[in-house]
């Protein structure tokens, strides 16, 4: 119990709940653990972007995540980015004794520093989680804003080590500051009723066929073409090898289609370019035989990961952010745009079962080390923190 019964403060966390997609899933687990703990008021979006600043081009929500039914969580849908008064309701209505708010996104700023604002007049401490601490896209703006929405904060939560340097060094943030609570495991995608045969004939899949399955929308950074380039190799030492790509367009496909050509892949390659609902997240990963993050640059921790690891799926990372924190033997970490590489560890797990066999026991360990019983228990510890600073 972090804060006995009798003296629950309430918290306001401010993000993404379903059917918005965005965060929901990291937002969802988290609201449950801390559920028993505290009451919740949820404040999320009805409405959170205009659909000309989504990347994927589709801003439907999704209907297909489980339902979160708390005595002590209250959700509130209400904020919509064409009303800024919906924004102001929100944060004078809400009773909380603390903000946490998470942060990811640029077009999101004036939302989160109205709320943040108000917070503040109402001498209300505020915890931030920066999912984000440095864009992918490397966009100075989004430094820029961020820097001074942080001035908001009293506190901060990255998701790692680097993202706890970053915060010090881009942010002149003070060390003490600053926690690292890893992205627990997302494991409401897992279904323990799943029949992987049957799952595998319904994608045109055999027994034989080893699947290398790269999950999440589609962005440079994701290394996709390193993937591709990799792949003659891997056929060449095992033909049965399946690439499986499935995830949201955020960027042009003719590229890789091209390459996809030109290496003559097109037998090796299975796409599915759309958004995989939350409820059949799971067929992707079932079918699986090893994943992989040939990621060309990163700063954080992966929600595909946390998935991945809540399915104890054999992993390939990159060596860029929080990627080598999911995996036990760093002989499965990757320098980042090397195909060859990424090749001969592909090979060598493809080849040998009882190693992909191990490198899954090895997954299931870190899931047992993401737990979101112990995510909670670390965050409600840094609200106390800053709750007594406060005299609250």
């Amino acid at each position: 119990m972090i804060i006995a019964n009798k003296n629950k403060k309430c918290i306001a966390l401010l993000g993404t709940l379903p059917p918005i997609r965005a965060l929901s899933s990291y937002c969802y687990e988290l609201t449950k653990a801390l559920a028993p703990h505290f009451k919740i008021e949820f404040i999320s979006f009805k409405s959170i972007y205009p659909s000309f600043l989504y990347p994927g081009g589709d801003l439907k929500g999704d209907n297909t995540y489980p339902e979160m039914n708390l005595k002590t969580v209250h959700i509130r849908q209400r904020l919509a980015w064409y009303n800024p008064f919906s924004w102001i309701y929100e944060a004078l209505s809400t009773k909380a004794d603390l903000l946490h708010a998470q942060w990811w996104s640029l077009p999101l700023f004036p939302i989160h520093l109205t709320i943040c604002l108000f917070f503040k007049l109402k001498r209300k401490p505020i915890v931030f989680t920066v999912h984000n601490v440095l864009p992918h896209d490397k966009s100075l703006l989004y430094t820029k804003l961020s820097h001074l929405l942080f001035l908001f904060g009293d506190h901060f939560i990255v998701h790692t080590t680097i993202g706890q340097q970053q915060m010090i060094n881009h942010y002149n943030i003070s060390p003490d500051q600053v926690s690292v609570i890893p992205h627990g495991s997302l494991d409401f995608h897992v279904n323990n009723r799943a029949d992987r045969h049957k799952l595998r004939q319904e994608m045109g899949l055999g027994n034989k066929e080893k699947v290398i399955l790269l999950f999440g929308t589609i962005r440079p950074y994701k290394g996709i073409d390193v993937a591709l380039r990799a792949l003659p190799e891997i056929i060449a030492q095992v033909p049965e090898a399946r690439l499986l790509i499935a995830g949201k367009l955020w960027e042009k496909w003719e590229p890789y289609d091209q390459l996809i050509k030109q290496l003559n892949l097109n037998d090796h390659v299975i796409l599915h370019l759309e958004y995989i609902p939350s409820n059949q997240v799971y067929t992707f990963f079932e079918v699986a035989d090893l994943t992989i993050f040939p990621y060309r640059h990163f700063d954080s921790q992966s929600g595909v990961g946390a998935t991945a690891v809540s399915f104890h799926k054999p992993m390939i990372v990159s060596n860029v952010g929080g990627l080598p924190e999911l995996v036990k033997n760093d002989q499965f970490i990757v320098e980042p745009n090397n195909s060859r590489d990424l090749a001969k560890k592909i090979i060598l797990c493809l080849n040998d079962p009882l190693l992909l066999k191990q490198m899954g026991q090895q997954t299931k360990s870190i899931s047992q080390q993401l737990s979101w019983s112990d995510i909670a228990k670390k965050t409600g510890i840094i609200y106390k923190k800053v709750l007594l600073a406060k005299n609250l």
